[in-house]
């Protein structure tokens, strides 16, 4: 009995200490990358700043949710399709802004001598982004 309470208790604490090391590692991410700061400027909207950050938070909150819980759910397809869309625009963006800050598309062009190319560069990365998530979600996850 005591067993299992000091081992009940060092699972919580290491799964509390686990989700604060990661959480710490996304705003790490986020705030490193400048992506917020980045999408209010392109955007031309900074004095509404929480129209960014409100859904990052609630995304997270929701997502953590949905993680630790075995709850399904029959959403209707059209608000599948928006979620989809929603989580596609956010990977994009963070895809897109770890580029930016670490121009690696220039870097790789000229490191392959591929400047003139670059469109074919970056298309190549984008299909092969696609294909290997298709592969995965087809042959690799078991439903």
């Amino acid at each position: 009995m005591m067993i299992n309470m000091l081992s009940l208790f060092c699972q919580i604490l290491i799964g509390f200490a686990s989700g604060i090391a990661v959480g710490g590692g996304f705003i790490a991410l986020l705030t490193m990358l400048k992506i917020i700061p980045r999408l209010l400027q392109l955007s031309k909207n900074s004095n509404n700043s929480r129209i960014f950050i409100f859904p990052i938070i609630i995304g997270t909150l929701f997502g953590t949710y949905l993680s630790f819980t075995h709850n399904q759910y029959n959403f209707p397809l059209m608000i599948l399709v928006l979620f989809g869309i929603m989580q596609g625009i956010f990977t994009g963006m963070l895809a897109a802004s770890l580029a930016e800050v670490l121009n690696v598309f220039p870097i790789l062009s000229r490191r392959i001598r591929l400047e003139r190319h670059i469109k074919t560069l970056i298309m190549a990365v984008v299909f092969g982004k696609m294909f290997g998530s298709l592969f995965q979600w087809l042959v690799l996850v078991k439903f």
